[in-house]
């Protein structure tokens, strides 16, 4: 499997380098809460956000208070090339992308953009996300109505002014041309796989960093997609 041997050239890398923790050399930051609260009404909505390896963004999401859903897949290409192994010659159009499904009276879509920028993902990196390379691994949000486009706007907008990163932010906003679900192996990955060495590696620490920069959003359990 690609992520397989990614993950152990890391950790080799790492074993090299003396350090067990490469994570902890990705940009987590305090994202700030948002200027303009979102107001989407009663009943349950949906997020879709692409930040890298979906396992990570959905590792992290599913420990947010609020998330009902996490359901791990691709954004931005055709359903008839939605399959992990084509997708990952990043020649599809498809982003590795999580979504969401979260009551916005326990949790807003704005508070879901600021882990998104805080500790999901690096809003720094083009066309990856470490230790991943590809058009498959880009940061994006992708509004699933207009209130979530004017929200993800003016947070943009917002965060940018505060020169927060020690890069520019690249993060792209995409319009919705469909969410298809990765395939079964993939769902639940990090619950079911703790001990595998691209989760200990890269998503441990953003589980932990989104339970130590808000507390407040952080539940214990793992939301099953």
């Amino acid at each position: 499997m690609i992520r397989a041997r990614i993950a152990l050239a890391a950790i080799l890398a790492a074993l090299a380098a003396g350090c067990m923790q490469p994570a902890q050399a990705e940009a987590v930051v305090s994202a700030p809460e948002a200027a303009i609260k979102a107001n989407e009404g009663k009943g349950l909505k949906t997020a879709v956000f692409a930040g890298g390896c979906f396992w990570g963004m959905e590792a992290v999401f599913s420990h947010v208070k609020g998330v009902s859903s996490v359901v791990s897949g691709f954004e931005g290409g055709k359903r008839a090339d939605a399959h992990y192994e084509t997708v990952s010659t990043g020649a599809t159009g498809h982003a590795e992308a999580v979504r969401i499904t979260y009551d916005p009276a326990v949790v807003r879509y704005d508070q879901l953009l600021q882990v998104f920028f805080g500790v999901a993902s690096d809003p720094t990196q083009l066309n990856r996300q470490y230790p991943d390379t590809g058009t498959q691994y880009r940061n994006a949000v992708v509004p699933q109505n207009p209130e979530q486009a004017r929200v993800t706007t003016d947070y943009l907008a917002q965060i940018r002014k505060l020169n927060l990163w020690k890069r520019p932010i690249v993060t792209a906003v995409e319009p919705d041309r469909g969410f298809f679900a990765a395939e079964d192996y993939h769902q639940d990955f990090a619950l079911k796989n703790p001990d595998h060495g691209y989760i200990r590696m890269w998503d441990v620490p953003k589980m932990a960093a989104l339970k130590r920069v808000y507390p407040r959003l952080w539940k214990p359990d793992f939301t099953r997609g």
